[in-house]
């Protein structure tokens, strides 16, 4: 093999990787990124030590909606991120009472929580526009808008879309 088509084929394999590497990190930063589930603030959905991805483009085309599990940078520590469930929206009034979560008065179905969830009495609180209200789903441990306040929208990272690791748990979010 002679001296240029080595080049040649070192040249291919050099603007492949670069290739590769640039569109890893258009991916990673722009559309899609992977999250660890540190404690059991969202159980049972979400279980400590689940990995997760998140959707960063979702809220380009949409806006969140009530369910909604979505991380984002925590109110009081941007540094750290946090993941919860969307609870309230911007405009609506948030309470709960023995147990069952009201919006505007009217009682929330919560299908993703266990039978016989229990969490203390909050509100009522009305959410300023342009924030949401979060809850985890392990109500009674976790650290969630009862205890920092709405979440202004400009702290949402993206929707979390699928657990992909433990492999036992591969599955959408819901």
């Amino acid at each position: 093999m002679g001296t240029g088509r080595r080049r040649r084929l070192f040249g291919d394999f050099v603007e492949s990787l670069l290739i590769a590497v640039i569109l890893a990190l258009v991916i990673r930063f722009l559309i899609f990124q992977p999250f660890y589930i540190p404690s059991g603030s969202m159980e049972p959905t979400l279980l400590t030590g689940d990995r997760i991805i998140v959707s960063k483009l979702s809220y380009h085309f949409r806006e969140s909606e009530r369910g909604d599990v979505i991380v984002f940078k925590y109110p009081l520590d941007p540094k750290r991120a946090f993941v919860k469930r969307v609870a309230a929206l911007g405009g609506e009034t948030v309470a709960v009472r023995d147990g069952r979560l009201y919006i505007d008065g009217a009682p929330v179905v919560e299908e993703y929580l266990p039978p016989g969830v229990s969490h203390r009495d909050f509100g009522p609180l009305t959410v300023p526009e342009g924030s949401l209200f979060m809850l985890g789903d392990n109500r009674a441990n976790s650290d969630d808008s009862r205890v920092w306040g709405e979440l202004d929208e400009d702290l949402v990272i993206g929707k979390a879309v699928a657990i992909y690791w433990p492999v036992n748990r591969l599955s959408a979010v819901h």
